[in-house]
């Protein structure tokens, strides 16, 4: 019946928004940074703290590497991402909101994607701002430089202590003016700025259709259609609603 009433939502919508969190990489072997099983269950967050890693980018990046380019480097799509960017082919997903950094959207194929925590595909130099393709650098010398000026070279992606980048930041609130339904897949809205996002959109009326393993602080609260399970499994029984 749920489904019944998300498919409905979707195809009476005229713009459509999803808002991914890290619950929708889980099936992609990517583990989420809170929770019993979490990142920092294991790793000392400090590492991504913008004046740590100004002051020790030695140590940071052993450890940016081991986790973010050894490992997370090796995950591929699943099919939640492949599901959003059939949506978007279909003319019915007008953008994603991620606050992810791990690329997998745009791996699948989507292409209007809003990075609110920045990406790791790219490095940036912390003395010049020149951005780099990290395929195109050599991690085995940590930490990696600027060809430029010599700088050390960060993860594009917003560290401890960094604002959010201000593109994603305007047209993810803009996406929460204009859309008539959000899909929010994946995340639990414990994260400031983001998790405000949604609520903004609630504010303007939006449909809200959840998927999440478990309730989240919006399900209760904003959350119009409910459905729990996992991200690959609802995805895809969604698009089959849809298609009928």
């Amino acid at each position: 019946m749920m489904m019944l009433k998300a498919a409905q939502l979707i195809k009476n919508a005229n713009h459509i928004t999803a808002f991914t969190g890290a619950g929708i990489s889980v099936e992609s072997g990517i583990p989420p940074f809170r929770g019993k099983n979490g990142l920092w269950s294991k790793y000392d967050p400090v590492f991504l703290d913008i004046k740590y890693f100004q002051k020790n980018p030695k140590e940071s990046w052993k450890l940016i590497k081991e986790i973010f380019y050894d490992f997370f480097g090796r995950a591929k799509p699943n099919a939640a991402h492949f599901a959003f960017a059939e949506m978007e082919e279909m003319g019915l997903l007008h953008s994603i909101i991620t606050q992810n950094i791990d690329n997998l959207h745009q791996k699948a194929g989507s292409k209007m994607v809003y990075e609110f925590h920045g990406n790791s595909r790219n490095l940036i130099c912390i003395n010049c701002q020149r951005k780099y393709l990290v395929q195109n650098i050599d991690l085995s010398l940590l930490p990696p430089k600027c060809k430029n000026c010599e700088g050390v070279l960060k993860p594009d992606f917003v560290f401890f202590g960094e604002p959010i980048p201000e593109f994603a930041l305007t047209n993810s609130f803009v996406e929460a003016e204009n859309a008539d339904v959000f899909i929010i897949v994946g995340t639990t809205g414990e994260i400031i700025p983001a998790s405000l996002i949604p609520y903004e959109a609630k504010k303007n009326n939006i449909k809200i259709i959840e998927i999440n393993t478990k309730a989240s602080n919006y399900t209760n609260t904003i959350t119009d259609v409910f459905l729990e399970g996992k991200a690959t499994e609802m995805m895809q029984k969604l698009m089959e609603e849809i298609k009928i």
